[in-house]
């Protein structure tokens, strides 16, 4: 005998089109008009910022920088489904998601020219650092859903991973054990079409990403990575729901991997023009317009706005006098007698000198 065992479809979702139209039945009842400003001007500042980073990386006043440009709707339209209590785990690019969820600017201008003190982060936020090495955030996000589950605070978790990131084991093993355990996560793949040189069409033979959902028993989803309505719907849902939903945005990475690459040496020009017709900011502007809630002159206050805020936090980041003893801080809970030793026999043997020259 030979019978179906089971079979699976994955939806595709869009609101906001390349044009600024919306599809009313799919629209977020809770989505008004000031929510939709308040997300436009969070994406431009998004893109401010960066902008800001890498031209400081440039000037050799930053360290190796990971540009967003073009993935701005996947981060502020997910951020903002967030609720006050629940928690992200980022990796190397959620810059908006920092911005959305109040990370102040001073800190991400510290944590972008090398000083440790920038991924401090304020426990107002409910974030973790920035974490580089790909993939290892997704089993960090599982274990934290799994102490959210067992506390019963009701708070949910949300990571982000790269269409690179989901070939690694730490990817599937996440996603299987929050399955298992029916854990209150969400992780979103931030597909942007390249896992540095490495196109999404050599990463898996999988026709999605969002079905990698179905081997680890969750749901799964594929949205339009550019359009902020969309995502936020896929994600307010999820975080509703309680349950573990892998969701795939569907964007693209309109600058370099980091600052340490060059994508035109792999990456064709007209590839880039065909998906900066689909520019996330432009396609909200668009819809703000049409409904008449934006115009130049209030483009103009937001971009002056912004960058005051951009240039007085760089300004700060730069008096900034970093001390030695953050090595031992903010690394556990509480500092473990190992630790406070080391501390203290660094002090005692003048480790590190004040600003005038005298042992701390």
């Amino acid at each position: 005998m030979l019978s179906d065992a089971f079979e699976f479809k994955i939806k595709y979702m869009q609101i906001l089109d390349e044009n600024g139209n919306i599809d009313q039945p799919l629209f977020p009842a809770d989505l008004d008009d000031p929510k939709l400003v308040q997300m436009y001007k969070y994406m431009s500042f998004a893109r401010a910022l960066d902008a800001k980073t890498l031209s400081l990386q440039r000037q050799g006043r930053a360290v190796t920088y990971a540009p967003l440009i073009g993935e701005e709707a996947t981060q502020v339209g997910s951020a903002m489904a967030m609720r006050a209590n629940d928690i992200f785990v980022p990796n190397f690019r959620q810059h908006g998601v920092y911005l959305v969820r109040g990370l102040p600017l001073e800190l991400y201008f510290l944590y972008w020219r090398g000083f440790e003190e920038g991924g401090a982060i304020p426990k107002n936020v409910n974030g973790m650092p920035v974490i580089v090495p790909v993939g290892s955030q997704v089993p960090h996000a599982a274990g934290i859903a799994y102490a959210q589950k067992y506390g019963k605070t009701g708070n949910a978790v949300v990571t982000y991973v790269g269409d690179g990131g989901t070939s690694e084991g730490d990817f599937y093993e996440a996603m299987n054990f929050a399955g298992t355990f029916k854990l209150p996560l969400v992780i979103i793949i931030e597909n942007n079409q390249w896992a540095i040189s490495v196109p999404r069409k050599k990463q898996t033979a999988a026709q999605t990403l969002a079905q990698k959902a179905i081997a680890a028993g969750i749901e799964g989803m594929q949205v339009d990575g550019n359009d902020v309505v969309a995502v936020y719907k896929a994600v307010n849902d999820a975080i509703a729901s309680a349950k573990p939903t892998l969701i795939e945005c569907v964007t693209y990475r309109m600058s370099m991997h980091t600052t340490a690459d060059d994508p035109t040496k792999y990456r064709p020009d007209e590839e880039v023009d065909e998906w900066k017709k689909k520019d996330p900011i432009e396609r909200l502007r668009k819809h703000l317009q049409q409904k008449g809630l934006w115009d130049d002159g209030k483009e103009k206050a937001m971009g002056d706005e912004q960058a005051a805020l951009i240039n007085d936090a760089v300004k700060k980041s730069e008096e900034f006098k970093p001390d030695p003893a953050s090595m031992f801080e903010n690394v556990y809970s509480y500092m473990p007698e190992m630790l406070a030793k080391e501390y203290n026999e660094s002090k005692e043997n003048s480790y590190w000198q004040s600003g005038n020259g005298e042992a701390e």
